[in-house]
């Protein structure tokens, strides 16, 4: 028997490894994440090695793992150590890419063999697998379905390691008592036919990336030494970038400055299906925030803006008035983020609730607007999303009750439909038909909350507009934020599979 260490190779050397061992024996392959070795997969490996005469195993590298922020559970290197311990494999590798298509090519295996679960290729989140069955009749082989007991990875961790509290666990039990993966996912899937308009400001979102040095000798400030500068597509443009996702139709009605527009940067940044209306605000630049982070902790020290607040002036509003009244009826869904830059002003707020037929709002309180942007601004809406302390400056009132002030906004906006956000509580979701339900925090690493309100009205409002129940609509507002905090800035939008398998993950 060869140590376990000793068959953990790179996929090149076992490629030159296949050329002096190979011949006259067939090569079977496994390919996975394994992410808790179990029986199930002992005897699929068994069941594999029955096809042919040399077993390899591939793993995915974690950073390919896109079952949620909290998985894998074990890392690359264990998973590989935990296979290459069974007799029945004689070599395993990390993955070098997301799916097995690269690895089939150059390994050219007579057998690939998957569970019975990928059998129904309906069923295949990923849609991966038919590309991987092509690979392997392009290289000569054959696809072959082992029959056994199939367990879950996922599900034995979430029952028997879960790292969420007790109050979650119960959440989740009783959640997929009531639905299945696919009874919430159909809502995201629908969303692909729907024309969605998102209306408010570009920011460009710039992290300067420092290390602190110390207090100044001559002044009470800290000295920081710079290390790299990141930017990203922020405002409205990354809530466009969300839903373009997960609609064909996704249209923008964006402010840029007159001068510093950044628009080569905006356009090459902004998801190709997304077509652009752009206004350029007199006497301004684009507007750039700036925050200085610590780059070993990925903490905001301090952050500068670049911008000018005051509205726009009448001519310009004029102008885009009339194209908002133009375009506004000819979508399905309009979401409005207002970060209360100055750009929707008065009579073009009272022009989009006229004119949009289901209109998602939030008002964004910031360090620019702090206590002027409140929803109220609106006279209606269908859909609203604000954060908790964004609902108590609406009310003037810090320690209000939660549940009676969200009926009351409520009702003072006649909006039938209202999520509240809460950080580590979680979100609180009222249905003018069906209620409140609260719904725990799923995150379990915060690297950083920047734009994770955008992201949550992005996909909750597509939801609320096809009237999904209000649980599924809390449930899937949690699971984009947790995969929003979980990701530096804009860095990465929210995509389908790796949402669709996250909320596969949960109710495992």
């Amino acid at each position: 028997m060869m140590e376990g260490n000793k068959k953990i190779k790179k996929i090149s050397d076992l490629a030159e490894i296949l050329r002096e061992i190979r011949s006259g024996k067939k090569l079977v392959l496994c390919h996975g994440v394994f992410d808790l070795l179990h029986i199930g997969h002992i005897r699929y490996f068994e069941q594999a090695k029955k096809y042919g005469d040399i077993l390899i195993v591939t793993v995915t590298p974690d950073r390919f793992v896109n079952k949620g922020p909290e998985r894998p559970a074990f890392p690359e290197n264990l998973r590989a150590e935990a296979i290459a311990a069974l007799d029945v494999v004689d070599y395993v590798a990390i993955n070098e890419w997301p799916t097995a298509v690269e690895t089939i090519h150059i390994l050219k295996p007579e057998i690939y063999a998957k569970g019975s679960e990928y059998k129904d290729v309906k069923k295949d989140i990923t849609g991966k697998i038919i590309d991987e069955e092509n690979a392997v009749h392009a290289v000569g082989g054959n696809i072959v379905f082992t029959e056994d007991i199939v367990f879950s990875s996922s599900k034995l961790l979430n029952r028997n390691f879960s790292i969420f509290p007790e109050e979650t666990r119960t959440f989740l039990a009783q959640f997929s008592n009531h639905y299945s993966s696919e009874d919430v996912i159909q809502y995201l899937r629908q969303a692909e036919k729907l024309k969605v308009l998102v209306v408010g400001e570009t920011i460009i979102d710039e992290y300067n990336y420092c290390e602190p040095i110390g207090m100044t000798t001559k002044d009470p400030i800290i000295a920081v030494k710079y290390i790299s500068k990141e930017k990203f597509a922020g405002g409205i443009l990354a809530a466009a970038n969300h839903l373009a996702n997960f609609c064909h139709t996704v249209d923008i009605v964006t402010l840029l400055g007159e001068f510093e527009t950044d628009e080569a940067f905006v356009r090459e940044n902004l998801n190709k299906k997304i077509t652009p209306t752009f206004f350029y605000k007199r006497s301004s630049p684009t507007i750039v925030k700036r925050r200085f982070v610590d780059n070993y902790l990925t903490q905001k020290l301090f952050e500068l803006h670049e911008i000018n607040d005051n509205e726009l002036d009448h001519d310009q509003g004029s102008l885009l008035d009339d194209v908002l009244r133009e375009k506004l009826p000819n979508y399905d869904v309009v979401v409005v983020i207002d970060y209360g830059h100055g750009m929707l002003t008065k009579d073009l707020i009272k022009t989009i609730c006229d004119n949009a037929k289901f209109l998602a709002v939030n008002t964004q309180s910031n360090a620019g607007n702090r206590g002027f942007n409140v929803i109220s601004k609106y006279s209606r809406a269908d859909f609203i999303s604000l954060n908790r302390s964004e609902l108590n400056l609406e009310e003037r009132n810090r320690h209000c009750k939660l549940e009676e002030s969200i009926a009351h906004v409520s009702k003072k906006m006649s909006c039938p439909k209202i999520l509240i956000t809460q950080g580590k509580s979680g979100n609180i979701y009222f249905d003018a038909d069906e209620g409140f339900v609260n719904t725990p925090a799923f995150a379990t690493q915060v690297l950083d909350r920047m734009g994770a309100g955008d992201a949550v009205i992005s996909l909750s409002s597509l939801c609320a507009f096809q009237s999904a129940p209000k649980d599924i609509v809390g449930f899937i507002a949690n699971a984009v934020a947790s995969q929003a905090v979980a990701t530096v800035g804009h860095r990465k939008s929210i995509e389908p599979v790796p949402l669709y398998k996250h909320i596969n993950t949960l109710m495992k």
